[in-house]
């Protein structure tokens, strides 16, 4: 490289010199610039900017860095627009903040510092986009709203509502040096979702509202909503979408189905739960990890995971309960809770119970079936993917359930339960269920397998009724359209079943069903004796909600029983015939059908008055002669034969009408997947 000429270096030392003094200069008029002189051109131009008010009331001042200068405002008033509640976006009797040049050049406006002082702040948000805190004067444009970093507030107030989110809100600040690592303080009030709302907790000094990787700092709330309670203590990095957030949550309510307009996650109806976790946020993924409570009387365990960032979002999990109580399952089929699952979980409300939503008086024309409509908008808000296991089954009382798991599954709209497998009677009930509720009404199937139930289990105790009756192997497999459990099975087609081959039960129970006034006589005095149950079957052909029996039959060595009738599923009546034929002769037999007939809330077992009539007539006639005569009425001479039970097995197996069969070819049948995101 050649040498600069002597005679140039000066001038190159001059030049330098001279570059250097006027950087120095540059760097003095800066440092010492009477920065308040720009306070009105500044507030005009911020004024012309956005289209609404802006004044630094008392002064201003710049301390330039070297990628961020630092902007202080002694008394700041920003008006908001026209439309909003509040007449100012902030008002602070003093404001400092960092802004980044660079950023600025290229058409950013971030803020990594804000710090305020008696800050009175009105935010809000409209359906339409608008925003208040968009400084453009287009509101709904969101490339015009600032970013900014840490937040440290000294006290002051902030108004928010967002009327299409049915969100109102005030909260008070106040800051104490002496709360240690959370001396600000905080207290909300408002209503969300027509419900009052109101949260009291601490944080630290230095908010996060969007700085990424910055330190997490320490935040507590204490929060009611409605019916709701959430405590929470932990730490979050960034306010504006909790991520980061690592908390220890304690929540209580009367029905987490409640939490969905809150959450946006489409729980399940449940009776007043209780539940603990370690609640987790990083990027759209929500954790709670370590769930333990209880729902009900009944406790609950495992973790769930629900990602926000899925074009639908998706829950999944795996949960579990050692203990399930039955009187916990209402709500889930749309029932009210029981009077003891209602007052389970201290610290909550009792909601309204099942015997208060049907009233103090019993209701002979009142539905039984679940009539609470789905909620269509629910099943289509997200995906899920979660398993359940509960361990054991309590409180079962007439069905003899042992314990149960299902996997529940939720995608493009369609609620699948499968596999659904349940215990019951020592014996098990397995297969699917599946609701459609893209379409409308939805497309309800169930298809479930009995098998191996032991008929001693599912039998209520009778004092003399002392052995086995057999195993029961059976299904339910019904299709159809319906909004609710009632609508659907009031127009469902399909097949039910079920069938038991051999056993012994006791011969004193059949007796008195046939009102066989000699041979309980017999027994009570001779002791009782078993008869062998041949074969049993009670089979129903459904047909838009009716229920036509095919096969109720029940055969013993000592007598046949024969059923005939309906059930109707929409009106919620029965009317069913059985009919005894003894094998056997005997005297005192009052042998008359028995009828099963009213409504689902209302029963009524009786006998058909007639034949007792004819029998009591001729008892009278034949005793004015002799009274010997009169038992000649009351004698049995025992017309009852074996039933084929390899044929009565078989007609119960497979459905007689065309109606019942398909529904039960749709109830079994799997519809094809839709491709991703098409309708059903």
């Amino acid at each position: 490289m050649t040498d600069s000429p002597p005679g140039r270096r000066p001038l190159l030392l001059k030049l330098g010199a001279v570059l250097l003094g006027l950087l120095v200069a540059l760097v003095l008029v800066v440092a010492f610039f009477p920065w308040d002189l720009l306070r009105e051109p500044v507030n005009r131009y911020v004024t012309e900017r956005t289209g609404r008010k802006f004044e630094i009331t008392r002064r201003l001042d710049v301390r330039p860095g070297l990628r961020i200068a630092t902007v202080e405002l002694d008394g700041v008033e920003f008006a908001n627009p026209g439309w909003a509640r509040e007449p100012y976006l902030l008002r602070a009797e003093r404001a400092e903040f960092d802004i980044s040049y660079w950023r600025l050049l290229a058409g950013q406006l971030v803020l990594p510092r804000l710090q305020l002082s008696s800050p009175a702040i009105g935010l809000q948000i409209e359906d339409d986009g608008r925003r208040t805190w968009a400084l453009g004067k287009d509101t709904a444009d969101k490339g015009s709203v600032p970013t900014i970093g840490r937040v440290q507030i000294d006290g002051g107030s902030l108004d928010f509502l967002a009327p299409h989110q049915q969100l109102d809100l005030r909260a008070e600040f106040t800051y104490d040096n002496g709360q240690g690592e959370m001396p600000l303080r905080y207290a909300i009030k408002g209503r969300l979702h027509g419900q009052p709302l109101a949260a009291e907790g601490r944080t630290g000094d230095v908010l996060q509202l969007t700085a990424k990787g910055a330190s997490p700092f320490p935040i507590e709330i204490d929060l009611r909503a409605g019916t709701a309670h959430l405590r929470a203590h932990g730490t979050v990095a960034e306010l504006a979408g909790f991520d980061g957030l690592d908390a220890e949550v304690d929540m209580r309510g009367q029905n987490l189905g409640n939490l969905y307009p809150v959450l946006g996650v489409a729980l399940p109806q449940t009776p007043p739960y209780a539940i603990k976790g370690n609640l987790r946020k990083q990027g759209e993924l929500w954790e709670l990890r370590r769930l333990t409570g209880r729902l009900g009387l009944s406790d609950i365990a495992g973790d769930m995971q629900f990602d926000k960032g899925q074009k639908v979002p998706h829950l999944g999990g795996a949960l579990r309960s050692r203990v399930l109580d039955m009187d916990d399952l209402g709500p889930l089929i749309g029932l009210a809770p029981t009077l003891r699952s209602a007052h389970a979980v201290e610290g909550v409300a009792a909601p309204p119970t099942l015997s208060q939503t049907r009233g103090a008086r019993p209701d002979r024309a009142r539905k039984v079936l679940p009539d609470a409509p789905l909620d269509f908008e629910r099943l289509r808000a997200m995906n899920a993917d979660v398993k359940y296991l509960a361990e054991r089954i309590d409180n079962v009382r007439e069905l003899p359930l042992d314990k149960g798991s299902v996997q529940v599954t939720l995608k493009d709209g369609v609620l699948t339960l499968d596999p659904l497998d349940l215990g019951v009677a020592s014996g098990q009930v397995a297969g699917r269920i599946r609701i459609d509720a893209t379409q409308n009404p939805a497309d309800i199937r169930a298809a479930l397998d009995v098998r191996r139930m032991q008929l001693d289990r599912l039998i209520p105790k009778v004092e003399k009724l002392k052995t086995s009756l057999g195993r029961l192997d059976g299904r339910i497999q019904l299709s159809g359209r319906g909004n609710s459990v009632a609508g659907w099975l009031g127009g469902a087609s399909g097949d039910v079943a079920a069938m038991s081959g051999r056993g012994q039960f006791s011969n004193l129970l059949l007796e008195v069903f046939g009102l066989d006034g000699g041979e309980i006589i017999k027994f009570l005095l001779k002791g009782d004796r078993d008869v062998t149950l041949r074969c049993a079957a009670v089979a129903f052909d459904v047909d838009k909600g009716v229920m036509r029996g095919r096969q109720l039959m029940l055969d013993t060595s000592d007598t046949v029983f024969n059923g005939t009738g309906e059930i109707s599923l929409a009106n919620e009546t029965m009317d069913i015939v059985i009919r005894a034929r003894p094998k056997d002769k005997s005297i005192l037999a009052l042998r008359t059908p028995l009828l099963i007939r009213g409504s689902f809330a209302s029963p009524k077992v009786g006998v058909e008055a007639a034949p007792l009539v004819a029998r009591g007539a001729a008892a009278l006639a034949l005793g004015a002669i002799n009274p010997l005569l009169a038992l000649a009425a009351t004698i049995e001479t025992g017309p009852g034969e074996d039933a084929d039970c390899q044929d009565v097995l078989a007609q119960a197996k497979r459905p007689a009408s065309r109606e019942a069969a398909s529904g039960a070819t749709k109830a079994r049948k799997q519809p094809p997947p839709a491709a991703d995101g098409a309708s059903r």
